[in-house]
């Protein structure tokens, strides 16, 4: 890659990074108009209603969205184009109306199980199933040619009009059914945009779906992946409801969200890598995906290891700001080990795409399905005796197991690269700044921005003294931010 490629790429990545941003400041925006205007319980079925918008989507559409990622990315013939995009599209839709029927069909079982037996909630979200279905494999376009600009477009009002929608039902009727319907309407707005902005660019095809076969043999391990992704990402918290009550999973999730928060960095390097890597790897452009995975994964870690080290320190101050100081009691113990455990994640996604690059589609899923099973045995043995607590352990646990078993597997790959000695001078860089945070005790919000402020500047300090980056990985990053 040149210079100028460098550049594209980190103004793409600065992109979806912010995209990646205002979608998790939204999140915490409407935290606190939940919890102090819906009983815990209600505040815990909204966040069950989302695990649920988390898991549904990224089964029903078996994988596509990651099978056009590989195999659209390096495709400029505009018919050859049209006629995968739609047989995935198509396929997709049709699975995900079939995934909506069912979910109707059961829902007086489910609700009651899962959503204390309110119909309501569940027909709602049969609808809203379908157009995340859609909204999938849409956006799945514009990562797989990186139209970040498109992206951003509706990836804002999407977020803008989301959080105003469910915010205002929310303030108006004080009842969890109206801020689904907010929900609902707010993804249907966004599925509108992106149809329109697809179609525009390249017209409508009815495809013959000759590619469809190879297309599901890929993109279906990723479907299972999904699923025990779920369980192993989500199922904590339905664990949580139907052992302990739909209160301790409000409790729970504020603590988590705000440890989780840390999943911003990796978004945009998920969002953009594999189609990076993979047109690199595919031209046997070997030492460019080499260099690209290495600083990558550098200055993934410069930034998550100081923010898991602050959340940890400020996570009861921050969760009364935005919360409800029960709630802050409660659960200000489990940003901690989210916090630690979203590290590993993010690590582990960069690793994953290097058994992406070499189509090991099968150790991923087959990893995540002993995964999956440890978090859910685990997590039905220690919620009942624990708490929420030893839902939180159970994380850290799979995740620590989900990254050696993927390191296993992609170590060997020439496309790896390690820079242990800056992972350390980090860790070091970060346990002087939290110094810092643990003697100021901030309380107020202004005292916690300077608190942020002049730890972050003792980090950086610190990393400039202990020469964290040579000239090399300066210059390179230089070329990202277009200096």
């Amino acid at each position: 890659m040149d210079n100028m490629n460098y550049r594209l790429l980190g103004h793409r990545l600065g992109i979806i990074g912010l995209i990646s941003l205002i979608e998790g400041l939204s999140g915490f925006i409407l935290l606190p108009i939940l919890t102090r205007n819906i009983s815990i319980e209600d505040y815990g079925i909204w966040v069950q209603i989302n695990l649920a918008l988390a898991l549904l989507p990224a089964i029903a559409t078996l994988g596509l969205p990651y099978t056009m990622v590989r195999f659209l990315a390096a495709i400029s013939n505009r018919e050859e184009i049209k006629e995968k995009f739609y047989s995935i599209v198509f396929t997709g839709l049709f699975s995900g109306m079939i995934a909506s029927f069912v979910l109707f069909l059961f829902a007086e079982p489910i609700a009651e199980k899962i959503f204390n037996g309110n119909l309501t909630i569940i027909r709602l979200l049969s609808i809203i199933i379908l157009i995340e279905c859609l909204n999938s494999l849409f956006v799945a376009f514009f990562r797989t040619f990186q139209q970040t600009g498109k992206y951003l477009l509706f990836s804002l009002i999407s977020i803008s009009i989301n959080a105003s929608l469910v915010a205002y039902f929310i303030l108006s009727f004080h009842n969890i059914i109206y801020a689904e319907v907010g929900l609902c309407i707010s993804r249907l707005i966004v599925l509108l945009i992106t149809a329109y902005l697809i179609i525009s660019e390249i017209g409508i095809k009815i495809p013959n779906f000759r590619s469809i076969n190879k297309f599901l043999t890929f993109g279906i391990p990723f479907a299972i992946q999904n699923l025990f992704g779920w369980i192993i990402t989500s199922s904590d918290r339905f664990v949580i409801g139907i052992i302990l009550g739909t209160a301790f999973v409000g409790y729970y999730s504020p603590g988590y969200a705000l440890g989780n928060i840390i999943g911003i960095f990796i978004t945009p390097l998920g969002f953009l890598l594999p189609a990076v890597l993979s047109k690199l790897y595919d031209k046997n452009d070997l030492y460019e995906a080499k260099i690209v995975f290495r600083y990558t994964l550098k200055y993934y870690l410069l930034l998550v290891i100081p923010c898991a080290f602050g959340l940890s320190l400020l996570s009861e101050n921050i969760l009364v700001l935005i919360s409800t100081q029960e709630i802050a009691v409660k659960g200000h113990l489990i940003t901690p080990i989210i916090a630690l455990s979203a590290v590993i994640y993010g690590i582990n996604v960069l690793f994953s795409h290097i058994l992406l690059l070499e189509k090991k589609t099968k150790i991923i899923g087959i990893t995540w399905v002993i995964a999956a099973i440890l978090s859910l045995v685990l997590n039905l043995l220690v919620v009942s005796n624990i708490g929420i607590f030893g839902a939180a352990i159970t994380a850290l646990i799979t995740y620590t197991f989900i990254f050696i078993s993927t390191l296993h597997y992609s170590i060997k790959s020439p496309v790896v690269d390690l820079d242990l000695i800056s992972i350390f001078k980090s860790i070091f860089a970060s346990i002087l700044m939290s110094t810092v945070i643990y003697y100021c005790k901030p309380n107020s919000p202004l005292d916690i921005l300077t608190v942020i402020a002049g730890s972050a500047i003792v980090y950086v300090a610190t990393l400039v003294l202990l020469r964290a980056a040579n000239n090399n990985e300066v210059h390179f990053f230089k070329h990202l931010l277009g200096i």
